[in-house]
């Protein structure tokens, strides 16, 4: 999975990070969360602890958008057999689907590709009556990959401000409040489409919490935000919106739009499947088969990469030095969504920064890894990086780096880069500290 591996793990603690990294991105293959989740006996189709009698329906349709939407529909049509009878997806790296179409389209800032799609599924989800079962996959990316401009908001505005709102350091949930107001199908539109038809979402989290609503901007999910709360967002960030997204979210907070459906949808059942802990465990159990003690310190790390590089950094100083919380030799885990607010005009990601922010920082006998589960982290080809203290030769050329938000450029000339290409799925990072002892 990871690119130059062998390279890669020079000494046992960057062997055994590797390994943590491959096994969360592993556990999290749609194929295998599927498998494990979803099965088909007779004419029952159970997905988790929910049952839903195939007779009661006319026909099976598979509706959704996501980096993984595409393998979640293959690992679906496995289990189902040819039950299936259609289906569309928007996905950034498509894999051939047997019932099911597949439209490419771009992320993190979507495309005319992405919105055809979207327009094209949400017109279908329109077609089916209360006998209609729909399925629909919903993974990280789904927010650029379904957009959907809503009213007189138009594509290049949702572009220019799904960008300026990425770089501005708001989190997810700010960020998709406002794209929620934004667009046609999010913010529970796919699903207030879609009535009466029973919508089963089959979740995929990429964020802190796994709010429903919250994952790809909450297509099959009521919303609890409002016009206002987008505007507060834009407020906050001081961000300098478009035009058109002003004029819709302001005409929206005068009550001359309809609200996000808030309310219960009897007709749904939002599903979570796979999340950050799916990763953690995977990884926790490969540390349990070694000598090192395995510890998870989180799966809710957020906020600016950097700072959250010196909090874990810290702990494993501790660690080290004085056995505080745990004994050496350890590893310490963690998931969740670090972000980064963009000053300059290099190339990176929340899980490079991380990686050289810790690789200034780190102690003698202390590796750490960092990547985002789906391949690419930011807008790079890097999934992440690994380091140690020996990593970074130039420190003031990594700390202006940073200042530049070009971590790539110091973590590839240090051959610290971790490739894997796409991986077909998406629960936001992972981070490894492998913390030695000093025998």
């Amino acid at each position: 999975m990871i690119e130059d591996r062998d390279e890669l793990a020079r000494t046992p603690a960057h062997d055994l990070a590797l390994s943590c990294i491959e096994a969360g991105i592993e556990a999290a293959q749609p194929e295998r969360v599927i498998a494990e989740h979803v099965s088909v006996e007779g004419d029952t189709l159970r997905i988790v602890d929910t049952q839903y009698d195939l007779t009661a329906y006319d026909e099976i349709v598979l509706l959704g958008g996501g980096k993984a939407a595409d393998v979640v529909a293959r690992a679906l049509g496995d289990v189902l057999d040819d039950r299936i009878d259609r289906g569309l997806v928007v996905t950034t790296d498509p894999v051939e689907t047997a019932a099911v179409e597949v439209v490419e389209g771009a992320h993190p800032v979507p495309d005319e590709r992405a919105r055809e799609g979207a327009r094209e599924i949400l017109d279908r989800a329109r077609e089916h009556g209360e006998r209609a079962l729909l399925l629909v996959p919903i993974t990280g990316g789904g927010s650029a990959l379904l957009p959907l401009p809503a009213g007189d908001v138009r594509l290049r505005d949702l572009q220019a401000i799904t960008e300026t709102l990425v770089e501005s350091g708001a989190a997810i949930e700010e960020i998709n409040a406002v794209r929620k107001h934004l667009s046609a199908i999010k913010g529970g539109g796919l699903a207030a489409a879609a009535a009466p038809a029973t919508v089963v979402g089959l979740v995929f989290s990429d964020v802190v919490g796994d709010d429903p609503a919250t994952i790809a901007s909450g297509p099959t999910a009521p919303d609890a935000t409002t016009y206002e709360d987008a505007l507060a967002v834009l407020d906050q960030y001081d961000v300098d919106a478009p035009g058109p997204v002003v004029d819709h979210l302001e005409a929206g907070a005068a009550g001359e739009r309809s609200e996000t459906p808030s309310g219960e949808l009897p007709h749904v059942d939002n599903h979570v499947l796979a999340n950050a802990w799916t990763a953690l465990s995977a990884a926790e159990s490969v540390v349990a088969d070694t000598d090192y003690e395995p510890v998870v310190l989180s799966s809710r790390i957020r906020g600016e990469a950097t700072e959250a590089a010196l909090s874990q950094v810290a702990i494993a100083e501790e660690c080290r030095a004085t056995g505080n919380p745990i004994e050496p030799p350890a590893v310490f885990l963690s998931g969740g969504e670090a972000t980064v607010t963009v000053l300059g005009n290099g190339e990176g990601g929340p899980n490079l920064e991380f990686a050289l922010r810790a690789g200034l920082a780190l102690p003698e006998g202390v590796v750490c890894a960092s990547v985002d589960t789906d391949g690419s982290d930011g807008a790079t080809d890097a999934a992440g990086a690994i380091v140690d203290g020996e990593t970074v030769a130039d420190p003031m050329a990594a700390r202006r780096a940073l200042v530049e938000n070009d971590a790539v450029s110091v973590l590839d000339d240090a051959g610290a880069l971790l490739e894997t290409g796409p991986t077909g799925t998406n629960v936001n990072d992972l981070r490894v500290l492998v913390v030695e002892s000093d025998g």
